[in-house]
């Protein structure tokens, strides 16, 4: 019997983790669950998983939370704050930590869970974009394991060869490729991209997700931040990762090896797979989810992205090409970026722009970023920057 931890459990991957660990309650006990301030759905998971404990961003709230499962009768101690959910992710009766918190807010307590060597499933990009280095040396250093969750991520662990750890190079191989669904916004014009809605920005095509992630779908500044986020797992350099719009999402990610072959994975577009594998690692367990008819399907697409279009993902590679404090400082400057689009602050069009100034600006803090303490410095310096940019040039 596992004890799990959900960071994130409100959102749309902590709500698909909780129903596959249900799914096996021989496995699998809900120890904790943390939001940042949706009282209602966590007092709901409560009710559903009854936890031990649960933790909620701001103090009234948790206050709240606590009275509304006590006189229910349930001894969930609730918590509040950054430091609680640090505190949970590093509490050693959790051993399993799946981290799902979206944006650098995810960065403390998975690094807290990391430092702790648990087994931790991550979920959110952020964390390895601002700190991969970091992330990595900290679960060689302490033990730790860490399971890829991303559906493209996961598509290569499950494509690399049984024993590998994450954080090594793998042995072999000599190409990742990203597949990308292309967004809503696949086919648009420039002219036509000039006036997306934030209503018509987060109704995926493919995948049910958060406001945030499909924003950064549309952009493909989601394929970026995974392509930084896989030279940091798989600790390859930039060239060595590919990335192909695949209209379909179906195949997740292909690995290539030296030799010549391609191995790929293939499933339903529904995070319960990737998470499925994840919680039963090494082993397998049933997701909920049903395969795929091949023959139904017929055929499968594969496109160039078009960086014209689409010039986030030229961005990110530029920063992860560059290394040091660029991937951090572009994951800071396109978190405020897309809060002012989804805000109406700007126009969709000007998300790749605020984020090509705050790059063209040089750090006063230098390059590097190994320590938590700089890691923060750069992300607020990059905020800061994003911030004065939007109040210059924001006109949506």
């Amino acid at each position: 019997m596992r004890q799990l931890l959900v960071l994130g459990a409100t959102g749309s991957v902590g709500r698909n983790t909780l129903d596959v660990a249900a799914r096996h309650p021989q496995d699998f006990t809900v120890w904790g669950l943390t939001a940042h301030q949706d009282e209602a759905g966590l007092a709901e998971l409560c009710r559903r998983h009854r936890p031990r404990h649960a933790a909620i961003g701001e103090p009234a709230a948790a206050r709240r939370l606590q009275e509304t499962l006590r006189s229910e009768g349930l001894r969930t101690e609730v918590h509040a704050g950054a430091e609680a959910l640090a505190a949970l992710a590093a509490d050693p009766e959790a051993g399993l930590v799946m981290s799902a918190i979206v944006g650098a807010a995810g960065l403390l307590p998975t690094l807290a869970a990391v430092c702790a060597g648990k087994t931790v499933l991550i979920a959110n990009k952020e964390p390895l974009v601002m700190a991969g280095e970091l992330l990595m040396q900290a679960a060689r250093d302490n033990g730790a394991v860490i399971l890829p969750i991303d559906s493209e991520h996961n598509a290569i662990f499950q494509c690399l060869p049984a024993g590998y750890v994450c954080g090594q190079r793998p042995e072999g191989v000599q190409r990742l490729i990203l597949t990308a669904s292309g967004g809503p916004f696949r086919e648009h014009s420039r002219e036509q991209l000039a006036a997306v809605t934030p209503e018509q920005a987060v109704r995926h095509p493919n995948w049910s997700m958060g406001r945030k992630i499909s924003v950064d779908s549309a952009t493909l500044m989601n394929k970026g931040l995974e392509l930084i986020e896989a030279c940091a797992l798989y600790a390859l350099p930039e060239s060595a990762v590919e990335v192909v719009v695949h209209p379909e999402s179906l195949i997740h990610s292909l690995v290539e090896y030296r030799d010549g072959s391609l191995l790929a994975q293939l499933g339903q577009p529904d995070m319960r797979i990737p998470i499925a594998h994840a919680l039963a690692w090494p082993e397998r367990r049933s997701s909920g989810v049903g395969g795929l008819d091949l023959a139904r399907i017929g055929q499968m697409r594969f496109l160039a992205p078009d960086l014209d279009r689409f010039p986030s993902l030229a961005l990110a590679r530029a920063a992860a090409r560059a290394g040091g404090d660029a991937p951090n400082r572009l994951n800071a400057a396109n978190e405020v970026a897309v809060e002012a689009f989804l805000a109406g602050r700007m126009a969709f069009l000007q998300i790749p722009r605020l984020i090509e100034a705050v790059l063209a600006q040089p750090s006063s803090l230098g390059s590097g970023g190994r320590d938590l303490g700089t890691v923060l410095a750069v992300d607020a310096e990059a905020r800061r920057a994003a911030a004065d940019w939007l109040e210059q040039y924001g006109d949506a």
